[in-house]
């Protein structure tokens, strides 16, 4: 029997550079409001968003994609050529086939990488963080870029006076490439998909196009069952990532969770009893929710702004349809 030789991958993995694109329109809570009865102090105050990005026709998902990640290759350092892999997690392309991966891939020049997509809702980000590293210590890629992107603008129903005011636009991307020290923890995820109705979309395709319905399909959710899963469920995974990382609330530095409603991060933050010195993401205020976009558009921003810096330990969480989550801690580059 012909024995395998083992892969030749790295000891660990870790996160080298990140990109963001936020499209250029801004939609205050105002346009909002043409379209739903409630007001802008009322969406403040349930959901913490003042204003979101919208996509223009120009602005694809392959477009955001290819903007971002070609910051975060400038950030590693890297050249296109040298991506082995590309990951993109979303649920806002339109085409069932190809994967969007694969043009993202040609149209950043990349050789011949393995490219795919995933679909993992808001959790997609730490699901293909997970992957790449897995690529990267097993050696089937050197370096992998891992883009979260969604235009969510195309799946909102506008009249739904839940949903309407949620959503944005965006792309995050990260490089994942090798490490002579741990600075990607132990991933803690999982589903629950006895609670898949709380968020979903309103319909299949199939009946948009058989003329059972003649709305276009959007997203929905049980928003009061949504926020009670997030809280008390999701605080209990961010832990057991700490557990697992062997970090402690009190070695942070900074806290990402996925950016869907500032009510939810807060009561986070205050189950978890972070300490006052642990910056915390609150880029929903000006992003809203971009699903798997929110996590690496959010760290883009705190180190660009100096709110966090190279170097620092910082917990990541997403959670959303499925219901589906993903947690790690990382070392931001």
């Amino acid at each position: 029997m012909a024995k395998i030789r083992p892969s030749k991958g790295a000891p660990y993995a870790r996160i080298m550079g990140v990109g963001g694109y936020r499209p250029t329109r801004v939609v205050p809570n105002e346009v909002i409001l043409e379209k739903i009865d409630s007001s802008d102090e009322w969406i403040r105050s349930r959901s913490g968003i003042a204003t979101r990005h919208w996509a223009s026709p120009e602005e694809t998902v392959t477009a955001m994609s290819v903007e971002a990640a070609g910051k975060a290759l400038a950030d590693a350092g890297l050249t296109p050529e040298q991506v082995g892999a590309v990951v993109v997690s979303t649920v806002s392309h339109f085409k069932q086939t190809p994967a969007v991966a694969t043009e993202i891939a040609d149209r950043i020049g990349a050789h011949r990488p393995a490219a795919f997509d995933i679909s993992a809702g808001c959790a997609g980000f730490g699901y293909g963080l997970t992957l790449a590293k897995g690529m990267v210590v097993e050696g089937s890629a050197e370096y992998v870029l891992v883009i979260g992107v969604e235009r969510l603008s195309d799946l909102t129903d506008l009249e739904d006076r839940a949903t309407a005011f949620l959503f944005g636009d965006g792309a995050g991307a990260v490089i994942v490439g090798p490490s002579e020290e741990p600075a990607i923890g132990p991933t803690v995820w999982g589903s629950e998909g006895d609670k898949s109705e709380t968020i979903k979309q309103t319909v299949p395709w199939t009946d948009y196009r058989d003329g059972t319905v003649d709305k276009f399909p959007a997203i929905t959710q049980e928003g009061q069952a949504v926020f009670r899963w997030a809280v008390f469920e999701m605080a209990k995974v961010a832990q057991q990532a700490l557990d697992e990382a062997g970090v402690s609330p009190a070695d942070l530095d900074v806290f990402i969770p996925h950016q869907a409603n500032m009510r939810i991060i807060d009561s986070m933050v205050k189950t978890l009893k972070l300490p006052e010195h642990v910056t915390v993401a609150r880029d929903v205020e000006t992003t809203g929710n971009t699903s798997a976009a929110s996590i690496p558009l959010a760290m883009e921003r705190l180190l660009a702004t100096g709110q966090a810096k190279s170097g620092d330990t910082a917990l990541v969480i997403g959670f959303g349809a499925g219901l589906v989550y993903a947690a790690t801690v990382v070392t931001l580059p």
